[in-house]
């Protein structure tokens, strides 16, 4: 298969499910909760629910740009999400905060993504470059030479662990947030469905995102397939 099919398929798959979760988080969003506490709220009495008095909750620009700053301890959370009292935004404000409980309790797969940090952004700034550079050698060189596409291979197989360290992380955030607003009943019956779904489709994007990886990266190994190799330059 093409390379650049490959990658056209992928981030048209990627397009879809970010279209498909923007267009339940504005449906969700027109619904209040019944306990009408916003994104904000939410955040704040997770964490001191949770002990967690030296985090802040801010409002950031930008649309769906909510994330955990551990650096600086902040939750920053776009307006919408920051004001929002719909199950969407809480869910988001709360699974931010599921962050924050990791970070505190030593999630170990957190811990691992933190300690390979410096390599995988490495990787990810060199990763193209190398890939790019050995396939035209590769077929410059009509299969003989595959030094240089072997360690875009190595880098971007480094890439594809962070994507797949990242999921669990996420998956847990949610539960996490999930179970909270549910037990201290954040959402009833009916906005909990809405705010499980939210959060499903949100990591969606982040299991497409992996996906498309792995299958960049089977389509790299097949390269190294003799038989593969000689049906190419025949």
């Amino acid at each position: 298969m093409n390379y650049y099919l490959i990658i056209g398929t992928t981030f048209l798959i990627s397009v879809i499910v970010n279209i498909i979760f923007r267009k339940k988080f504005r449906e969700f969003s027109k619904f209040n909760l019944h306990s009408c506490m916003s994104g904000k709220e939410v955040a704040e009495k997770m964490l001191r629910d949770n002990g967690i008095n030296d985090v802040s909750v801010l409002s950031v620009e930008g649309e769906l740009t909510d994330h955990y700053n551990p650096m600086n301890k902040t939750i920053n959370l776009s307006e919408i999400v920051y004001h929002g009292k719909d199950a969407a935004s809480v869910s988001v404000a709360a699974h931010e905060c599921g962050h924050v409980l990791q970070h505190k309790l030593g999630y170990n797969f957190l811990k691992l993504r933190n300690e390979l940090m410096f390599i995988l952004k490495f990787s990810s700034r060199f990763t193209n470059f190398f890939v790019m550079s050995g396939l035209t050698i590769f077929y410059k060189s009509e299969g003989k030479s595959f030094f240089i596409l072997k360690l875009g291979i190595i880098l971007f197989l480094v890439v594809i662990a962070f994507y797949l360290i990242n999921l669990p992380i996420e998956f847990d955030a949610s539960y996490r947030a999930l179970n909270w607003m549910r037990n201290k009943n954040i959402v009833n019956f009916q906005e909990y469905d809405k705010a499980k779904e939210s959060l499903h489709w949100a990591a969606m994007t982040y299991m497409v995102s992996a996906l498309g990886r792995i299958v960049q990266l089977v389509y790299f190994l097949s390269f190294f397939n003799d038989e593969t190799i000689i049906m190419k330059h025949k």
